[in-house]
């Protein structure tokens, strides 16, 4: 992975925004052959912590977009709320060779573009697990992303986990319902998991452990396995027995999949609003 990340190390990688996702994603590149001299982070409360891994890693830190300083690929990581406020501070800094990257939830490249330009632009939507190399990321490039731009974009996104490209910008927006937001779901399931546990007489903190390690490695087992999830379900599944009673409860007419639905479909439509 390493000597791929690098090949971009001939633009200039400007990262607006060094919090969760934005350090996480500096992490991945600086551990993966992006050399830090290469790399600008804009960020006025970066914490102490980045500040000194963006020193050691020779990187630029500044607190405000320089004036001397074109990016070759400019990447947003800040909250949407906030990007009324950052992005007209920022247009000094595309130049007609910068691709545009947002991972911002709901800002369509028009409301992007409003501000920076007609020019390349990609959305994407990664997960908190990109904190440790293991989120998976939705992208969508414009047509005026051009192939190289394209590969070094998807080559900077990847350290974080698998990259899925998009056909249509709107479907950013169901891919932020799906990942993007998905971490908590599973977190939620831990919760009720251990909650019904517990009513069902085990010590609270023993109900928390037995179900944040059932799903912690039933998702590891997903993920090693080459079986589809259905398939895995289908194996622990015995006719009859004890699976097989909660499940019929779980997949009944007004179990699990209606409930998803709903909760999915709010999701998405809150991203649109914010693009709005």
């Amino acid at each position: 992975m390493s000597a791929a990340v690098s090949d971009v190390s001939s633009s200039r990688v400007v990262l607006v925004g060094a919090g969760n996702m934005g350090g996480a994603m500096l992490s991945g590149w600086l551990k993966n052959g992006v050399p830090g001299a290469s790399v600008l982070v804009i960020d006025p409360g970066t914490s102490e912590a980045m500040k000194a891994q963006i020193e050691a890693a020779g990187a630029r830190h500044e607190t405000a977009a320089p004036a001397d300083v074109k990016a070759g690929i400019l990447f947003l990581a800040v909250k949407p709320q906030v990007m009324e406020a950052v992005l007209p501070k920022l247009s000094a800094l595309v130049g007609p060779e910068t691709v545009v990257v947002s991972v911002a939830a709901g800002k369509t490249l028009a409301f992007l573009q409003g501000y920076l330009g007609d020019g390349a632009m990609v959305r994407a939507m990664p997960n908190t697990p990109a904190m440790i190399g293991r989120g998976v990321t939705g992208a969508y490039g414009n047509d005026k992303v051009s192939e190289a731009q394209r590969t070094a974009v998807h080559d900077l996104l990847k350290v974080s986990g698998p990259v899925e490209w998009v056909a249509r910008e709107s479907d950013i927006d169901a891919v932020t319902a799906v990942s993007g937001s998905g971490p908590a779901y599973v977190f939620y399931l831990v919760e009720c998991m251990a909650e019904a546990g517990r009513k069902l007489g085990l010590p609270e903190d023993l109900a928390m452990r037995l179900a944040r390690e059932t799903v912690s490695g039933a998702g590891e087992l997903l993920n090693r396995s080459a079986d589809t999830a259905a398939r895995l379900r289908q194996n622990v599944t015995s006719p009859g027995g004890t699976t097989a009673a909660a499940l019929a409860v779980l997949m009944a007419e007004h179990g699990m999949q209606p409930l998803f639905d709903t909760a999915l479909e709010a999701a998405r439509a809150r991203a649109e609003e914010l693009g709005r």
